[in-house]
């Protein structure tokens, strides 16, 4: 199985990590769609061995990589943000999804891109779950969080709070709550999803004294999709649902917006956890993480999560291709 792998913002350690990664023999054809220059200084900086590879059909040895090469326009300094050089954040994007789409690659999986610096630089980007949504063409996608234990997926995802509960309109809740339901199965083999919801209100509502969104949108909705056939609870209070009683019995949770869910996941797993992109034609998976730019080059920081990221990449591949 060949996996694409970006390299991410240069400043940042997603060079580090694919550095770090070379280190060791893969099962999987990994390849890097970075800049080789980059990824050659930041070897030399944390002292480890590097040889860039063009890619080949087997893994390759460790203490090298296979690399496409997505020039910086200028030389990159760890922890130093530079906005000329978001150019090769987005080609590294785009190129290595193509090569997904065109089944070059299986899987794909991002090191973290900085979003403030790629806006600086003159290009609209709210982050890689919409950036995927839009190169891939499809309508909707789910940012779905998960580690050990815990699956949760966002109803909303990079939306400013104010603007959150007019979002959630039963269209969308329809539209996201399948693609969860309908990737459970495919991606991941579970036949009959269990899903807990979120209300969106505290204690979803309280009868409609805190919020009446969960009376005329949300559980209408959520009953309409268990007529079809789908497992959702109605909406919980999100203060209780996130305990045993209910966790121990579910396949995942559905929040209603980012700050709900995902604070609960990364406690609970932070440096285990993936960030996986539900309802798009290819496998995206990514790090919990951001840039890290105060540890970009020091040598000290932890790769779990993009371990994790590269084995629940090759997971879903391998279910999906036998559902396919």
């Amino acid at each position: 199985m060949r996996i694409a792998v970006t390299m991410g913002e240069p400043s940042g350690i997603g060079p580090d990590l694919c550095v770090m990664a070379a280190q060791q023999a893969w099962q999987q054809v990994l390849v890097v769609y970075g800049c080789t220059a980059t990824l050659t200084a930041r070897a030399k900086q944390l002292n480890l061995p590097l040889e860039l590879l063009p890619p080949a059909d087997q893994p390759a040895p460790a203490g090298s990589l296979y690399v496409i090469d997505c020039p910086v326009s200028e030389p990159v300094v760890a922890g130093q943000l530079n906005p000329a050089n978001a150019k090769s954040v987005i080609n590294q994007l785009s190129q290595a999804c193509d090569a997904c789409l065109d089944d070059e690659c299986q899987a794909l999986v991002t090191a973290p891109a900085h979003k403030g610096v790629i806006n600086d630089a003159g290009y609209t980007f709210s982050g890689h779950t919409e950036f995927f949504q839009e190169r891939c063409g499809v309508e909707r996608v789910v940012m779905m969080l998960a580690c050990p234990g815990l699956r949760v997926a966002l109803v909303t995802t990079h939306l400013p709070l104010r603007d959150i509960a007019d979002a959630i309109t039963e269209q969308r809740l329809t539209q996201v709550a399948t693609i969860l339901h309908q990737d459970l199965q495919q991606s991941f083999g579970i036949s009959a999803p269990k899903i807990l919801v979120c209300g969106l209100n505290p204690h979803a509502g309280e009868g409609g004294y805190l919020g009446r969104e969960e009376i005329e949108v949300i559980d209408p909705t959520l009953r309409k999709l268990c007529e079809q056939g789908m497992d959702f609870s109605q909406s919980l209070p999100a203060d209780t649902l996130f305990t045993p009683k209910y966790l121990d019995n579910c396949d995942a949770v559905l929040a209603m917006y980012h700050d709900q869910g995902l604070p609960v996941l990364k406690h609970k797993g932070f440096g285990q956890a993936v960030n996986i992109t539900l309802g798009l034609p290819i496998i995206r998976t990514s790090v919990d993480h951001g840039t890290a730019l105060d540890l970009a080059g020091c040598g000290n920081i932890d790769s779990g999560s993009f371990v994790a990221a590269v084995q629940q990449a090759q997971e879903m591949a391998t279910v999906r291709k036998l559902n396919a």
